[in-house]
C-alpha cells in the first residue's frame, strides 16, 4: 500500500479572521485577485516579495479546490470593507467636496486665461 503524500497548505487565519499566506502579512485575497487578473505565481511573488513561489502555488491550488468557500469569504470581506468605509466617511466627512474642487479648478483656469 502506498503512503499518500501530504503537503501543508500555507494558509492561516489571523486573529481578525483574515486568511493570510504562510507566516506573512499577505492576504489570500490579494493573491486570488492577482490570479483573477491573470498573474502567474512568478509575477505574484514579484508583487509580494515576502511570499515564496511554492507558497503561492499551494495557495492558488487551495483556492481552486475551495473556490466557492474562498469566493464567499472574499465577498464578505469586501462587503465589510465597504460598510466600514461608509461608516468612517459618514463620521468624518471630507473637508473638501468634489464641488469645491471643481470650483477651485474653474477659478484657476479663469485666472490663467486673464
Amino acid at each position: 500500500m502506498q503512503q499518500p503524500i501530504t503537503e501543508e497548505i500555507p494558509i492561516r487565519i489571523d486573529e481578525n479572521g483574515r486568511m493570510r499566506v504562510g507566516n506573512t502579512r499577505v492576504l489570500l485575497n490579494l493573491v486570488v485577485y492577482s490570479f483573477w487578473q491573470g498573474s502567474t505565481p512568478e509575477t505574484i511573488i514579484q508583487q509580494y516579495p515576502t511570499l515564496t513561489l511554492d507558497s503561492v502555488y499551494l495557495a492558488i491550488g487551495y483556492y481552486l479546490r475551495h473556490r466557492d468557500e474562498i469566493d464567499a469569504h472574499i465577498r464578505r470581506e469586501d462587503e465589510e470593507g465597504k460598510r466600514l468605509q461608509q461608516e468612517i466617511e459618514a463620521k468624518y466627512p471630507p473637508s473638501l467636496t468634489r464641488e469645491m474642487l471643481e470650483q477651485r479648478l474653474a477659478a484657476k483656469h479663469q485666472a490663467e486665461g486673464q
